[in-house]
């Protein structure tokens, strides 16, 4: 299909894999994308995944209509982009490849053929000229991975984005961006907050009217939008006033206090509050939810002197993924020693910026009246 009158996509829909990067669940699968630019010279911008490399040098083929393509442009070097590249070199053997030196210090780990002859390595706003098309480099590194770079074609004001603007699923499934590219910037890219901005930054002194990504669709419209939900992600801004509550529960009791404070926040006003079964939501989800909303409930059992390993692993995946600039409360049960929400708490401080709320509340086993009486203290605090 054609991105523009020049640019065209090459890229290839997966609909074999299950889990994107070993642990993301993608129910439409992923598309990687590629393009290729028409002009005095033709220019292939990133590779697919190796097992589609025969499909995309096909699509290749068919664009450049018998043509060979002089050059390849390589932005990033994770195998779902990269892996195609010995498939390229082996095909089209007098095209240049083009990357940065530490893309290229990449490529030796993994692939074995030579390349100094063909190689063209650029630096950070460095530019190549195909004709009428004029490309810039922009390095972005730890967007996210260090030896990342974007590229704008100042002819048709597109930006080759690379991971950024991404999300999950195939281009031929009917999915709502937001969601699925929230998911996938929280999980893929959610760490390197300060890095995204930094990109952010430089895009925002181009004039960007298409937006072609390394997975999901090409966004020409409303792009205003793509910006702004990027700009609030990388700066973990609170996207949707709410309260999420994340809990484990063994025989039910916990599960019932969590569900008692989410009725009594309705009650109270919230416009959003809702419950989360750790042991059950798919993990990246909870993480991206958690990331979504301005208030976040923690409740789990203790277990082993410490707490329950749903509710640890989710506790981990936010502080490995920046967790900052929320607030946060605990709820904790507990037949003999309660330490969870100690501990929880311990680990969660490793985070900057959270609030933490007075009211902690304490189930001895089973919910009673007392502690209708705390989660009540808990809900007034957290919805005043």
């Amino acid at each position: 299909m054609n991105v523009t009158k020049d640019i065209m996509y090459v890229g290839v829909n997966d609909h074999e894999l299950d889990l994107f990067e070993g642990q993301y669940i993608v129910p439409n699968g992923m598309a990687y994308n590629s393009y290729v630019i028409l002009d005095e010279k033709t220019a292939v911008l990133d590779g697919v995944d190796g097992a589609f490399s025969k499909q995309w040098l096909s699509n290749i083929d068919e664009a450049l209509e018998g043509k060979k393509p002089d050059y390849l442009i390589v932005q990033h070097m994770e195998p779902d982009h990269s892996a195609s590249i010995a498939a390229f070199v082996e095909k089209y053997p007098e095209a240049k490849i083009v990357a940065n030196a530490k893309a290229f210090a990449m490529m030796q780990n993994y692939f074995s053929f030579e390349l100094e002859e063909r190689k063209v390595v650029v630096k950070d706003s460095e530019t190549l000229s195909l004709g009428a098309h004029t490309l810039t480099f922009i390095f972005a590194p730890m967007v996210h991975w260090p030896e990342v770079m974007v590229s704008f074609d100042s002819k048709d004001k597109v930006l080759f984005s690379a991971d950024a603007f991404g999300k999950f699923g195939a281009l031929d499934a009917q999915e709502d961006w937001d969601c699925e590219a929230r998911r996938y910037y929280i999980g893929i890219v959610g760490k390197y907050g300060a890095q995204v901005q930094a990109l952010l930054k430089k895009a925002a002194a181009l004039d960007i009217q298409t937006i072609c990504p390394l997975h999901g669709p090409i966004l020409k419209e409303n792009l205003s939008h793509y910006i702004e939900k990027y700009d609030i992600w990388s700066s973990y801004r609170v996207e949707t006033e709410g309260v999420m509550i994340a809990y484990t529960s063994v025989y039910g009791n916990t599960r019932k206090a969590a569900e008692l404070l989410c009725e009594m926040l309705k009650k109270r006003g919230c416009p959003k509050a809702f419950t989360v079964d750790l042991a059950r939501e798919d993990m990246a989800e909870a993480v991206e939810d958690a990331f979504r909303h301005g208030k976040l409930v923690l409740a789990t059992t203790t277990y082993n002197g410490m707490y329950f390993p749903f509710m640890k692993h989710f506790i981990e995946h936010l502080v490995e993924h920046s967790f900052q600039n929320r607030t946060v409360a605990f709820i904790e049960n507990g037949s003999w020693a309660p330490m969870a929400a100690k501990n929880m708490r311990a680990d969660l401080e490793k985070c900057k910026n959270l609030v933490f709320c007075e009211n902690t509340v304490t189930v001895r086993s089973a919910v009673k009246e007392e502690t209708v009486s705390a989660l009540e203290k808990l809900a007034e605090e957290l919805w005043p």
